[in-house]
C-alpha cells in the first residue's frame, strides 16, 4: 500500500523546516542508540485525521551553486514530480514577494492541489497579514506560527482534504515484493537484470540512467516474486541525478511497496555514508533486508578479501547486524543464484509468528540466566511476552515498569529471540507495556 506523500515548498527563510518538523512532531522515525545509524530529516511520515502521509522538506535538498530562483525553481519541480500535494508556505511578516509569485506560478501549472502556509503569524493580531496572499489565486491562505504551533490544525485539515486514497497493488499474498536500494551507479539496474535473467531495464555506467520504475514479475521454483526497480522514476534533468537526497526520497517509496530490501553496496569503491542512510530508512521501513556487495568481479582479492569485507559491513553497520550478506557480480552473473534462495528464507522470517508459550520459555530463561540491573533501588521485572503482528515480527514486553527497560536490556532478549528463533534477514520490534494487576 502507498501512502500519498506531501511536499513543503517555499523561497528561503520562510520556516519551512520549522513546519515540517512540527507537523512530523514525534512521529519522525525512531532514532536508535545503536552506532552506524544515520539520519536525513528532510523525508518523514505522519499522521492527521487518520490519514497518514509523507512529508518532505525540500529546503533540505541541496542543489550547489546555483542562482536562488533557479534553485527555487528546481525544488519546486523536485516536490512537483513526487508529491500528490503541495504544502507552499510563505512569510506573513515580510508580506508577498516576487519569489513567492515565482514559486507559485510554477505550483498553480502543476494543477496539483496546494495549500498556503502563511507562516510567523505569532499571535491572532498578525492575522490579517495573510490576506494578501489570496491575490496568488491557488486557494484560501491558512495563518500558522511554526514556532509556535499555531494554526496547524487548520492547515492539516485542509491538506488531507486533497490527499488521494492509498492505493493497494493486485499482487497475491504469497507474493515476495523485491527492491533493489542503493546509491547512484551501484549497479542496481545490472542486479535486475541479472535476476531476472533478461535485459529488463537500461543499464549504462552513467549514474542515473535509469527513467522509469519497472515492476516486473516473476517465478522461480514455484515462488512468485515482483521487483521493483527503484533506479529512478520520472527524472527529468541533471538536478536529480545530482541529489543524493532525492534518490533516497525515492527509495522510501519503492521501500512502502516491499517486502524484502536489497541494499546495495558497490564492492569495488566500498563503503560511504550514503549508504548507511539508505540502509538506515530500510531498518526503519520494518522490511527484510539482504545486504548485496555488488561488482565483487572488479575487487582484487586474497582468502581474507571477503572476511574483512564483512567485517567492515558489519563495523559500519551495527544496526543491520541481522542482516545475510551476499557477495556477487551482476556484470558476470557469478553467485547471483545464491540470491533468490537467501531472500525466500529472509522473506519467511519475516512473516514468521512463534507460539507465546514458546515465546515465554525462552524469555524466562533468558531473564532467569541475565536479570536486569536495578536503577535507583528499583528493579525491571519482565512477566510475560507475546507476539502482536509479523512483517516484521513484533513482540509486546509486558513488565513492571517500561521506564525501567533500558534499550541495553532490550537488545540482550532480542538477542535471545534471535538465537532461539530463525529470525535472519528481518528486525524486531520490542514494544514495552506496564502489566496491569
Amino acid at each position: 500500500m502507498t501512502k500519498p506523500t506531501v511536499a513543503i515548498v517555499g523561497r528561503p527563510n520562510v520556516g519551512k523546516s520549522t513546519v515540517f518538523n512540527r507537523i512530523i512532531g514525534e512521529r519522525m522515525a525512531i532514532v536508535e542508540d545503536v552506532p552506524g545509524v544515520t539520519r536525513d530529516r528532510i523525508y518523514g511520515t505522519t499522521e492527521w485525521l487518520n490519514r497518514e502521509f509523507h512529508l518532505i522538506d525540500t529546503g533540505g535538498i541541496d542543489l550547489g551553486d546555483q542562482p536562488l530562483l533557479e534553485e527555487m525553481r528546481q525544488q519546486a519541480e523536485l516536490a512537483i514530480d513526487e508529491a500528490e500535494a503541495i504544502l507552499f508556505i510563505v512569510n506573513g511578516r515580510e508580506g508577498l514577494t516576487g519569489a513567492d509569485e515565482e514559486v507559485a506560478r510554477i505550483l498553480f501549472r502543476s494543477k496539483k492541489p496546494v495549500v498556503i502556509g502563511v507562516n510567523k503569524l505569532d499571535n491572532p493580531d498578525m492575522a490579517s497579514m495573510m490576506y494578501e496572499f489570496y491575490s496568488l489565486g491557488i486557494g484560501d491562505p491558512v495563518a500558522i506560527s511554526g514556532s509556535h504551533g499555531i494554526g496547524f490544525g487548520d492547515l492539516l485539515d485542509e491538506m488531507v482534504k486533497h490527499l488521494p486514497d492509498e492505493k493497494e497493488d493486485d499482487y497475491e499474498p504469497e507474493t515476495i515484493r523485491l527492491s533493489a536500494i542503493g546509491r547512484p551507479n551501484v549497479g542496481k539496474s545490472s542486479l535486475v537484470n541479472a535476476i531476472l535473467g533478461e535485459e529488463r531495464v537500461i543499464v549504462s555506467d552513467i549514474p542515473g540512467t535509469t527513467r522509469d520504475a519497472v515492476d516486473t514479475p516473476f517465478s522461480r521454483e514455484d515462488q512468485n516474486y515482483v521487483l521493483i526497480d527503484t533506479a529512478g522514476m520520472r527524472k527529468r534533468g541533471k538536478v536529480y541525478e545530482n541529489t543524493e537526497k532525492y534518490s533516497v526520497m525515492r527509495a522510501m517509496k519503492a521501500m512502502e511497496r516491499s517486502d524484502i530490501v536489497l541494499v546495495v553496496i558497490d564492492g569495488e569503491q566500498g563503503i560511504i555514508e550514503q549508504d548507511k542512510k539508505v540502509a538506515g530508512y530500510a531498518h526503519d521501513a520494518g522490511r527484510g533486508i539482504v545486504i548485496v556487495v555488488n561488482k565483487w568481479d572488479a575487487v582484487e582479492k586474497d582468502d581474507r578479501t571477503m572476511k574483512e569485507f564483512t567485517d567492515k559491513i558489519r563495523q559500519e553497520f551495527q544496526f543491520l547486524s541481522y542482516a545475510p550478506i551476499i557477495f556477487l557480480s551482476a556484470k558476470t552473473g557469478s553467485r547471483v543464484r545464491h540470491l533468490l534462495p537467501k531472500v525466500q528464507q529472509v522473506a519467511e522470517n519475516h512473516e514468521m509468528r512463534v507460539p507465546t508459550h514458546v515465546l515465554n520459555e525462552v524469555i524466562s530463561d533468558a531473564v532467569a540466566m541475565n536479570p536486569a540491573p536495578s536503577d535507583k533501588g528499583r528493579k525491571l521485572r519482565v512477566n510475560y511476552i507475546t507476539q502482536v503482528a509479523s512483517a516484521p515480527p513484533t513482540f509486546t514486553v509486558f513488565m513492571n515498569d517500561p521506564e525501567l527497560f533500558h534499550f541495553s536490556y532490550e537488545r540482550f532478549l532480542e538477542n535471545r529471540l534471535r538465537e532461539a528463533f530463525s529470525f535472519e534477514g528481518t528486525p524486531l520490534r520490542l514494544l514495552a507495556r506496564k502489566k496491569r494487576d
